[in-house]
């Protein structure tokens, strides 16, 4: 009998190669890929979407799969739902959402009264009598493939509406301002700004941003509301190293604009009460000096708050420099608060003293208390100090932690617009616990839950464990690890696991909810978090120790974890996943590199894997800031060699690299597509293993992926689907 036939094995798009020679510091590297730069260049898309036909060829016999966990996530989520109000000014605000729609629908209601502090109960299925609908996102997405909302912000006195849409996913905002009495746009409208807008007090004037060629905010602009002439520039930043924000303090009696560098911040500032007026910088500019400001009044006195990494110690008795920074001690490395007259800087002074044990983050100043978020024992927490009778500035023993008994949770403010307040809006969650939105009551400390994110099913929370693992890096660095997992898979063996990892611009990985994990946790699946080194989970040295020549220790600390879940009998390599995006995907593309046994699959999200050409070109998007993180090769011959040691996409070579998913949108300008593009070629010309590599690549999205909820439920279904695959769980 003649032998059956087999199908053909299913072989990915061969892209071609087209020499083309770098060279710097004597380093000479020849790209092949280089030629899909071009996005105009037909045979470059052609190239992307013949690889999104592959993709969809390997993957078809998972599509059963796939429609499950979408079924299971979509079965899981109160589609008909809504935020909890928000009260601010004289109304309550709060987001609806309603089933088979992809977007929020923003709305108001009026309050009742000036004590109304706690939220009315409003039924998320049906519109109450008075409720107004601000902006409907499904109506401004309508005819778009991509949608996302950038500015919404409601003036003080509630007349206007300034917002913002993205239509593309280039991050590029089309401004407009609506009349909320009359529900008419103004003819006012501003294309290419940045995301946000800040309302004077007086509700007269509108600021906003805008961008430079690299897509670099540098630019603040006053727009006066019907006026349609010119704007009026009021900042900008010549520094390509700076970034710029502008924002209202809380009190809504100060404009705060901030232009700050990896390392460096200024902070100006101008009274509401002369909005056209000129901006003062609060504390000067300091090389290495990073710093915020808040606005608090104590016994009737106007003070600007700091949280700072300057020198500590307070403020000598000669007085500060011309910067206004304090110049004796050393540096507060994982930050201090100074409080600092507004109208006598040189009465500056510390109120929360710089801990090694404790990374200050921000404070929040209302009426009657301040808020301090910190980081402690690699989570994030607040405390609150009672102004209340008290005409100074608090200390750091006035102020009293808000605990929570998970061990492994997050803990952090809410929306909290209103000055006044005498209840402060918290947020909670943990990795098996629904998020939580609180209201504390300041004066008597009573907390009252206003909402617990529905689960619906049988979800029990009791079903699932949290744990912190502790694995050990090559120079003796313990490496935090959190681990999630269904409590009956305890003591059965190893399981399949997927890990995440991300390590880079102080960016911490805290414990969250997540319903699509829920899909890969019944399976009898492990979510693990790697906390590693070039994140802020520990405080600024773990920042350190992970960026520009320590950057090796980021892959290293993964590799180490990866290792220990294996030696500790949690999973085995066939049976761990990697997944990480953006940085995290630098991340992936080093490991892949430094350890691809230990892998049975790889995801990378619009990973950031050629990053020596990029760092190397400063006309490209947010390469001049990047300098301070990952170091400047053009001018310095060390920092080139270091990050040419590590790159993922100069470092590929022959290896049994593990099955690879790789995630891209075209229209991403924050990491261009052409790097995945480049390093999908190089893995699938280079591979050994004869698993396969798969490019996806979304034609109409930016950096966040897909928009719509929907559409977001289906990539995050494709995504587990693909998981549970690689380690045999599907």
């Amino acid at each position: 009998m003649p032998e059956p036939l087999l199908p053909e094995p299913l072989v990915p798009p061969t892209a071609k190669k087209v020499p083309s020679t770098r060279e710097f510091h004597g380093d000479v590297f020849v790209d092949p890929y280089e030629w899909m730069r071009d996005r105009e260049d037909p045979e470059v898309t052609a190239y992307l979407e013949a690889q999104n036909a592959y993709v969809e060829e390997q993957t078809a016999p998972l599509e059963q799969l796939r429609a499950d966990i979408f079924a299971e996530i979509k079965g899981r989520t109160r589609e008909t739902d809504m935020s909890v109000p928000v009260r601010s000014g004289r109304y309550w605000y709060y987001l609806r959402t309603q089933e088979g729609l992809s977007y929020g629908i923003r709305c108001r209601l009026p309050i009742s009264g000036d004590d109304d502090w706690l939220p009315p109960e409003i039924t998320p299925d049906r519109p109450i009598p008075g409720e107004q609908v601000l902006l409907d996102s499904n109506a401004e997405a309508e005819g778009h493939d991509f949608f996302a909302l950038g500015a919404f912000s409601v003036s003080h006195d509630g007349r206007w509406l300034a917002y913002s849409v993205d239509t593309v996913g280039d991050e590029r905002y089309t401004l407009r301002i609506k009349d909320l009495e009359t529900g008419e746009l103004l003819p006012d409208v501003v294309e290419n700004t940045a995301g946000g807008a800040t309302w004077s007090k007086d509700a007269r004037h509108l600021f906003y941003l805008t961008v430079d060629e690299a897509w670099r905010p540098d630019t603040v602009w006053r727009h006066d509301v019907g006026d349609s002439g010119d704007d009026t520039r009021i900042y900008y930043e010549p520094d390509e190293a700076f970034w710029v924000g502008v924002g209202a303090s809380q009190s809504n009696e100060y404009l705060f604009v901030s232009s700050g560098s990896k390392v460096t911040t200024e902070n100006l500032y101008l009274p509401m009460s002369d909005p056209t007026g000129p901006l003062t910088s609060i504390a000067g500019r300091i090389d290495e000096v990073e710093y915020t400001a808040e606005h608090a009044v104590f016994g009737g006195r106007d003070y600007f708050v700091l949280v700072h990494n300057g020198p500590t110690g307070g403020v000598p008795a000669g007085g500060v420099g011309t910067d206004g920074v304090g110049t004796d001690g050393g540096p507060a490395v994982d930050f201090a608060v100074d409080v600092m007259p507004v109208q006598e800087p040189s009465a500056r002074r510390t109120i929360v003293p710089h801990r090694s044990t404790h990374r200050i983050e921000d404070v929040d100043c209302f009426a009657d208390f301040l808020v301090l978020s910190y980081r402690s024992q690699a989570l994030p927490q607040i405390a609150i100090a009672d102004l209340r009778g008290r005409t100074e500035p608090p200390l750091l023993a006035d102020f009293a932690p808000v605990t929570f008994d998970q061990e492994l949770c997050s803990v952090g403010l809410g929306a909290n617009p209103e000055w006044a307040a005498p209840h402060l809006r918290i947020g909670y969650s943990s990795f098996i616990e629904p998020a939580e939105v609180i209201d504390l009551d300041v004066r008597t400390g009573q907390r009252t839950l206003l909402k617990r994110a529905a689960v619906l099913g049988d979800f029990d929370p009791a079903d699932y464990i949290a744990t912190r693992e502790w694995a050990t890096a090559d120079d003796g660095t313990r490496i935090p690890v959190s681990v999630v997992r269904r409590g009956d898979t305890v003591g059965n063996g190893p399981i399949p696991l997927v890990l995440n990892g991300y390590g880079a611009y102080e960016i911490s990985s805290d414990p969250a909810f997540s319903i699509p994990a829920l899909s890969l946790l019944d399976r009898g699946m492990a979510v693990a978090t790697a906390h590693v080194r070039g994140g802020g989970e520990l405080g600024r040295r773990w920042y350190e120790d992970g960026r520009l020549l320590a950057k090796k220790n980021t892959f290293t600390d993964f590799v180490a974890v990866a290792r220990h879940l294996v030696d500790a009998g949690i999973t085995t390599p066939s049976q761990l996943v990697a997944d990480g995006g953006s940085a995290g995907g630098l991340l992936m593309g080093a490991v892949a590199n430094l350890a691809p046994e230990l892998f049975g699959g790889i995801l990378a999200a619009v990973p950031f894997v050629d990053p020596l050409t990029s760092i190397l070109d400063p006309s490209l998007p947010l390469t001049v800031i990047e300098w301070d993180e990952w170091g400047n090769p053009l001018d310095d011959a060390q920092a080139y060699a270091y990050i040419r040691s590590y790159s993922p996409y100069e470092n590929v070579r022959p290896l049994p690299y593990p099955a690879m998913l790789i995630l891209n949108s075209f229209h991403d300008t924050r990491v261009l597509f052409t790097e995945a593009a480049k390093w999908a070629a190089a893995l699938q010309d280079s591979t050994t293993s004869g698993k396969p590599v798969l490019l996806k690549t979304e034609m109409n999205s930016g950096h966040g992926g897909p928009s719509g909820r929907y559409r977001q439920w289906e990539e995050a279904a494709f995504e587990l689907a693909w998981m549970l695959s690689c380690t045999g769980a599907a």
